[in-house]
């Protein structure tokens, strides 16, 4: 354990023996920090936060702070971190509220850039990328492999699929379905997220399906259910639909559409 002497510990915190903490940093009580998670200088983690093995807190992130939410009274509530993740400078995570399940949950290996905020009670899946001043409310929920775009803003009880992406400066009122874009001001969905599936090993045939998917649901005049009926039928020939059907029939706010 490499433990800078400029360094505050509570003595409740459980450091493994192979964490490193920076000047200045300073652990709470009730933290848990796994193998190989390195705290650069002047990071805050304020208390009740589980963190996994090979993390990376770069300067001035304040982890595990109490939520912004006025109902918020000091009840027990935590912040739980999953493995590899990378978060940048400035990052602000909060913990969870009695009313709202009392955690924050994230998963492994994302990448937050600088300044992204994440509330109380959200829970972001494993593999995301959120570009900076990315911020999502509370009660959100992102699914793996989704990309936040720099300054994009989500509304609270929100939903965001599956390998969706969400252009910068956006401002999502809506869920946004597994596998597709939505940009701008005012948010548009534009098409299915093709260059993020080609990276991630979809082959061209999957693709096509997902294209048809989208043109049932956004360009044929149908309503949802009629949509996701057409797809179910579809989905014989094709697995990955049932993420799509999964991410509209789990929609409590609607859809961007």
């Amino acid at each position: 354990m490499s433990i800078d002497s400029s360094a505050r510990i509570d003595p409740t915190a459980e450091l493994d023996s192979d964490v490193t903490v920076g000047p200045w940093s300073i652990i709470g009580p009730g933290v848990q920090i796994g193998a190989g998670t390195v705290i650069e200088s002047q990071v805050v983690i304020r208390c009740n936060t589980r963190i996994g093995k090979g993390n990376r807190f770069f300067q001035f992130s304040s982890i595990g702070e109490d939520p912004a939410d006025k109902k918020f009274e000091g009840e027990e509530a935590w912040l739980e971190i999953g493995d590899d993740n990378i978060f940048r400078e400035g990052i602000t995570l909060h913990r969870g509220t009695g009313s709202g399940g009392g955690l924050t949950r994230i998963g492994s290996r994302n990448l937050m850039m600088p300044y992204v905020h994440i509330a109380h009670d959200c829970t972001v899946g494993s593999d995301t990328i959120f570009a900076n001043n990315a911020s999502i409310s509370g009660h959100v929920e992102v699914d793996d492999w989704a990309i936040l775009g720099g300054y994009c803003g989500v509304n609270q009880f929100l939903k965001v699929g599956k390998h969706a992406m969400i252009g910068g400066v956006t401002h999502i009122r809506n869920d946004v379905p597994a596998y597709i874009i939505v940009s701008g001001q005012p948010a548009v969905v534009r098409s299915i997220n093709k260059i993020g599936l080609e990276r991630r090993g979809f082959d061209k045939d999957t693709i096509s399906q997902i294209r048809l998917a989208f043109k049932i649901v956004y360009l044929r005049g149908h309503s949802l259910q009629e949509a996701i009926d057409q797809i179910k039928v579809m989905k014989t020939d094709c697995e990955a639909l049932q993420t799509l059907i999964d991410s509209l029939e789990a929609s409590e706010k609607g859809i961007h559409r």
